[in-house]
Order: structure tokens, then sequence, then C-alpha cells
């Protein structure tokens, strides 16, 4: 140490000219989430076409079963009046438990998507409270689709929730607003090293 260098100064060796673009530390490298999240976009939110693709995913899966299952159980015009409220109940269950858990279902796992908290933590799960109110705002317009102003009101709330999606930035509909959720393009699994 030289009589003019500060105690907290780094001892430097004085043959060894200094360079000013020298770092003192290499930079670490991005985690593997670090990278998904870059390659997925700059705000890594969902598209609105995945989000599409997920619901028509998930309809499915649930749909189908359950309108043969009605089919077979009903008979006549009735149908129409228990197929709605059927497939609502079984998509409410269907969402809410698998977003609780896993914070997708299978269709949101086909699109490459996930449902987290808006705020908080990065990458929380909904919880359970939050999951159900969020299957219910699905379910609830499929359930009361056979009483026929409710089902006009909720076609009118289908295109109003949808058109939410492209006011502002955040690209949340109108449940997600209300749950403080959003939809995120789900990371990429790092492969192993």
């Amino acid at each position: 140490m030289t009589a003019s260098q500060h105690p907290d100064e780094p001892l430097t060796d004085p043959a060894e000219p200094a360079r000013p673009d020298a770092d003192p530390e290499p930079d670490a490298e991005p985690s593997g989430e670090a990278v998904a999240e870059a390659a997925a976009g700059p705000d890594g939110l969902a598209e609105p076409g995945q989000r599409l693709l997920a619901r028509i995913v998930d309809t499915l899966i649930v749909g189908l079963p359950v309108i043969v299952v009605v089919r077979e159980l009903v008979s006549g015009s009735r149908v129409d009046v228990v197929a709605p409220p059927a497939v609502a109940g079984c998509l409410l269950v269907y969402d809410a438990v698998q977003l609780a858990v896993w914070g997708r279902t299978l269709g949101k796992r086909f699109a490459g998507i996930e449902v987290v908290t808006a705020t908080g933590p990065r990458r929380a799960r909904l919880g359970i409270l939050r999951s159900i109110a969020r299957a219910a705002v699905y379910a609830l317009p499929v359930a009361v689709r056979p009483v026929p102003v409710l089902g006009l009101l909720a076609g009118v709330f289908w295109v109003v929730n949808a058109g939410l999606l492209y006011e502002g930035a955040g690209r949340q509909a109108g449940h997600d607003r209300l749950l403080n959720t959003q939809v995120r393009k789900r990371p990429r699994s790092s492969p192993p090293e």
C-alpha cells in the first residue's frame, strides 16, 4: 500500500497497467427461467390466441363427455335445458381444482400458459378461493344459457370480457382484473446439463 492509497482500496500491481474497461466480477450466467422469460417476449404475458386455444381445448375435454352422458340420460328438448348447467358444473370443478393445484388446466398446459397472481411474489399460485371465483366466471354464463334473458346477458358479458384483453398493456380480461390475476407464458424448463 502506498501513502496515497486509501486503506479500503484493493491492492493493485504497479507493473500492471490499469484497465478502465475491466469488469471486477464476471457477469453471472442468467438462470434458465430468466432466459425462458426473455424468449417469451418483453412482458411474458400470454397472447390472446393462446388463451383462446386453451379455452377451446378445456371446453372440448369437459363438454363433449358431459354432453354425451346427458344425451344418454335425458331425452327430447330437456337436453338443451340440462346440458348447459351440467357442463358448467363440471367446468367449475375442472378449472378450480387445476388452477388451485397447478396454476393451469390441461388446455393451458397445451397452450403453454399459466395463471398467476398479478401482484406479489412472482408466479404465485392463486389459492383455492381465487381459483373457484375465477372458474365461476366461466361457468356461470354457461349455466344460465337456457334462461332467455340471462343467456343474452351472458353473451354480452363474454364479448365485453374478451374485449378487455385489448384494453391496456396488462392483457387482463374482466375476470383477471376483478380477481387480480394474470395469464402468462409458461417458461420452458431448461434442458438438463
